[in-house]
């Protein structure tokens, strides 16, 4: 178990380094810079500004500087924000992306493997094609969509719930998560579904049931086991991607979180900024690919000895 998991780790230290210095040359390579779309200013002043935050230094230098500051802990500081480090940015954003992703992979979790597990035991019954059709609904209609339809009935229309920011505690969490969850419950749930009913048909379960086991001992012991597999290897990056947060969920209900920073940061070039937020992104899905292929060793030992 330990050399599986101490090359899953190297592995994911290559990659996250790799993301940071194609983050840097890609920022670089982009046309404008940090400070090409303020007012006209005198050379005198945009090179007093360029050597403030070191743009003034050859490119290989910068590169190393910033590589420094990444295993020091210090992203810089941003040129849009200019009382702000990215550390400082980062921190009061993502405890809110962090909040919100974790509802929606839970309730995405929860819902839609009871879906899935709802479809495979009564296929071709009511449960079966009504977990379809969400699943349907939450893969063809996109989040952009769902969330201003459900803002304008839930909270203009029936005034339940907030149309967006987070002042009103609990309240304000409720569309945001359910909105973000649903294409997740709808992959999950279709997923569910035909991993069991696969599992279902293979050899060992019709072996068990053939020996007297019950049905519900037969499907905790021998087929959700198995049948979990794909699901839990689909949760990683999944909840790597609801956990940061959604830029689209965090525009549409103006929430505080680092999806805003980024989308910001990239109109105005604030390389530190944009570079940043990606090693956070890059970081939580290393993290959590890391832990579901743990997971999935555990689940079942012929994952350690792949690759």
């Amino acid at each position: 178990m330990f050399p599986f998991v101490a090359k899953r780790i190297w592995s994911g230290f290559l990659t996250l380094a790799a993301l940071a210095t194609l983050t840097f040359f890609i920022m670089r390579l982009a046309p404008g810079g940090p400070f090409s779309r303020n007012r006209k200013i005198s050379p005198e002043v945009q090179a007093n500004i360029e050597a403030a935050f070191h743009l003034d230094e050859p490119v290989w230098q910068q590169f190393g500087r910033y590589i420094w500051g990444i295993v020091r802990g210090d992203l810089g500081p941003s040129t849009r924000f200019r009382d702000y480090s990215v550390n400082d940015l980062i921190a009061s954003g993502l405890p809110y992306s962090l909040t919100i992703g974790f509802w929606a992979i839970l309730v995405a979790s929860l819902v839609g493997i009871g879906l899935g597990l709802a479809g495979a035991l009564r296929r071709n019954g009511w449960t079966d094609y009504a977990a379809g059709t969400v699943g349907v609904i939450g893969i063809a209609v996109p989040i952009f969509i769902i969330g201003p339809l459900a803002q304008l009935y839930f909270s203009v229309h029936l005034g339940w719930f907030p149309v967006g920011g987070m002042n009103d505690g609990w309240r304000s969490l409720v569309l945001p998560v359910l909105v973000l969850a649903l294409p997740n419950i709808a992959y999950i749930s279709r997923l569910t579904r035909s991993s069991l009913i696969e599992t279902m048909r293979e050899n060992h379960v019709r072996t068990s049931r053939a020996k007297g086991i019950g049905p519900w001992l037969v499907m905790v012991r021998h087929v959700m086991t198995g049948a979990m597999l794909p699901v839990v290897a689909y949760l990683g990056p999944a909840a790597a991607a609801l956990i940061t947060g959604s830029i689209l969920i965090e525009t549409v209900f103006a929430l505080p979180g680092i999806g805003r920073f980024f989308v910001d940061a990239a109109l105005n070039r604030d390389y530190p900024l944009v570079m940043g937020i990606t090693l956070v992104y890059g970081g939580f899905l290393i993290l959590f690919n890391l832990l579901t292929d743990l997971l999935r060793g555990w689940m079942d030992p012929r994952v350690r000895h792949e690759g």
